[in-house]
């Protein structure tokens, strides 16, 4: 089966990079987390079992798990790989991040790529920036992208001209919400399920969007207010309606389990919480079928 361009396809290759790697050079460090604005500093050894598992839990599907490295130039930030790159049927797009702390990572992603037999499409140069967590597939031909803090249209129009003009792009503007600083990409309103499903937090989303994919004929499941701050949004499609989710989000998979979803569970306490990445921040799936 060829490689499909999606969300919600199933997994057959994905990237991460385990908390061992991505906290080695800040193990020791008590201010680095704040100054990333993680909302407390891991325990680091809890961290690494909870890696472990999540890492059993991909297998597990039959997913083939490429490890990125652990590297000196690294912040912990470089836990979260989806928003180093995106991929496409033209190969591989490596994003520049609108994070700063987080600049070296795409280049350390493509040696891995590479070393893979991965194509390299391009990459997103300054005064460009992109991340991956603002990047959805809604379908073979459609890119959703959110402009916002962490990725602007210079950016865009760089991704625009790499992808050529048989893929659309669609532009969506994201909210303020908690300022330049924080952690809101378009991935945090909504996570795709199935060709025809998507869950979304509609409170931030404008009535246009809401819109456009409603006549697109996708059914939208609405998250529940009480778990925006658990990251009840946050949700990876490991195939088409198999989905991956933090445990403390009881609502949220009560709605999904509603709409015919299978809802698999992993604790992200130290690993998705403190780092405010759930499950689509922390992968990034290579190759779909």
């Amino acid at each position: 089966m060829p490689a499909q361009f999606n969300e919600y396809a199933t997994i057959k290759t994905v990237s991460v990079r385990h908390s061992r790697d991505a906290f080695l050079a800040h193990s020791s460090s008590s201010d680095i987390w704040g100054k990333l604005d993680w909302l407390s500093a891991p325990d680091i050894n809890a961290a690494h079992a909870e890696y472990d598992r999540f890492i059993e839990i991909l297998r597990s599907t039959g997913a083939d798990v490429i490890q990125q490295p652990a590297d000196d130039a690294l912040s912990p930030d470089g836990l979260y790989v989806r928003d180093t790159s995106l991929v496409t049927p033209v190969g591989i797009i490596l994003c520049n991040m609108g994070k700063p702390a987080r600049r070296t990572e795409a280049a350390i992603a493509e040696t891995v790529y590479r070393e893979h037999g991965f194509k390299i499409a391009g990459t997103i140069e300054a005064p460009g920036t992109i991340e991956g967590g603002d990047i959805i597939w809604l379908d073979e031909k459609t890119i959703v992208v959110g402009e916002g803090y962490r990725t602007n249209l210079s950016g865009i129009e760089q991704m625009q001209n790499i992808l050529g003009p048989e893929i659309d792009v669609i532009i969506v503007q994201l909210p303020h919400w908690n300022g330049e600083n924080d952690v809101f990409h378009l991935m945090s309103m909504i996570s795709p399920l199935d060709k025809d499903l998507a869950l979304i937090y509609p409170r931030p989303m404008s009535v246009s969007f809401i819109r456009w994919l409603e006549e697109r004929d996708i059914s939208l499941v609405h998250m529940p207010d009480e778990e925006y701050d658990s990251m009840g949004c946050n949700v990876l499609a490991l195939g088409p309606r198999k989905v991956l989710v933090m445990e403390k989000n009881p609502l949220t998979r009560k709605v999904l389990e509603q709409a015919g979803c299978e809802v698999i569970t992993y604790s992200g306490k130290e690993i998705s919480a403190k780092g405010c990445g759930g499950p689509t921040c922390l992968t990034r799936p290579l190759v779909r079928e």
